[in-house]
């Protein structure tokens, strides 16, 4: 068989929808000296994919129509012209959406060597934790005893935030969609949940529960949760924002009603990148494995079976479908 890859046809205006994709055969052609093909097993979904979706300057350029997707990937090295790696190494790469990736050595990693499943390098341990941990660390500039509150804490980054906080002993408001995934955060640890898809606005229901303010907010949501953050934040809170997902497939501006208490309690906002701090990588495994040995650390991971269901993966990301870390077995 051929090895295939999915292309994005057109660019989507609000939700995208299957038909904005295609799945296309590609040529399989020999290797080069330096290169490897790699058999992925594990792909990931991610909501920045849906920015990477218009044709605008941005951070990082938008897919190219016609042309594979990329995404984070997990495979075993199958063929091998590189000194570097052999067939039968399991290894990380950004090739994804795609079942076989040919690619230079330079372009793929060996996984860390922790005690985990291969898959857990594409959440907790990999790009989504490694966001939670250093929008924590270094841009919310966490200190013991602060009140934390983050949005999408059932998801991967928001649920490693919610137990990274905690272990740096830390209040922790959490957010989620539904019972299920409220007793999720709170499995997590979280001393208080709001369910944003209940009766009551979150900006009421945040006060309930931060009743002497939040200190740090962690936003990956944007919308309404954000707004809610600045109505209850404390004199000098810090707000790290690393997602807004409640606009990315919105055509309506945002309305922060509360935005002017970013002067009188001089609220520091600060958006950031998680590849800024790729190169201190080996602070975040060094902090993350102590955690994992303490089992301070838990994990859940939504799997979506087969490269054929990879847009209803993505997909899924926007209408609350995964608790975790959203994966695709291929």
């Amino acid at each position: 068989m051929m090895p295939r890859a999915w292309t994005l046809t057109s660019r989507p205006q609000g939700m995208p929808t299957p038909d904005n994709f295609a799945l296309v055969d590609l040529d399989s052609r020999p290797l080069e000296d330096g290169e490897l093909r790699v058999a992925n097993q594990w792909l990931s979904v991610d909501p920045y994919m849906r920015g990477r979706m218009n044709d605008v300057k941005s951070y990082t350029p938008p897919f190219a129509l016609g042309k594979p997707m990329e995404g984070g990937a997990i495979g075993t090295v199958v063929e091998s012209r590189s000194d570097q790696f052999k067939p039968g190494d399991t290894v990380q790469h950004f090739a994804g959406w795609r079942d076989e990736a040919v690619l230079p050595d330079k372009q793929v990693q060996p996984l860390p060597q922790l005690d985990v499943d291969p898959q857990a390098y594409l959440g907790q341990l990999g790009m989504p934790g490694m966001t939670a941990y250093f929008g924590l660390i270094e841009v919310a500039q966490l200190k013991e005893g602060d009140t934390v509150f983050v949005s999408a804490a059932a998801g991967a980054v928001g649920s490693t935030v919610v137990q990274i906080a905690k272990a740096k002993g830390c209040h922790v408001i959490g957010s989620a969609g539904g019972a299920d995934k409220c007793a999720w955060v709170q499995s997590l640890g979280a001393d208080a949940v709001i369910d944003y898809k209940g009766d009551v606005p979150v900006v009421k229901a945040l006060g309930e529960v931060a009743r002497n303010g939040i200190d740090v907010y962690f936003d990956n949501v944007g919308g309404d949760h954000l707004d809610a953050a600045l109505a209850h934040a404390n004199l000098h809170a810090r707000f790290a924002i690393c997602g807004m997902i409640d606009i990315y497939n919105s055509t309506e501006p945002t309305c922060l009603r509360y935005l002017g208490r970013l002067i009188g309690n001089r609220v520091r906002v600060q958006g950031f990148l998680v590849r800024d701090y790729y190169d201190r990588a080996a602070e975040f495994y060094r902090d993350m494995g102590g955690w994992l040995q303490d089992g301070k650390l838990k994990r859940q991971e939504t799997v979506v079976e087969g490269l054929e269901r990879m847009p209803e993966a993505f997909l899924g990301l926007f209408s609350g479908g995964n608790t975790g870390k959203m994966l695709v077995r291929v």
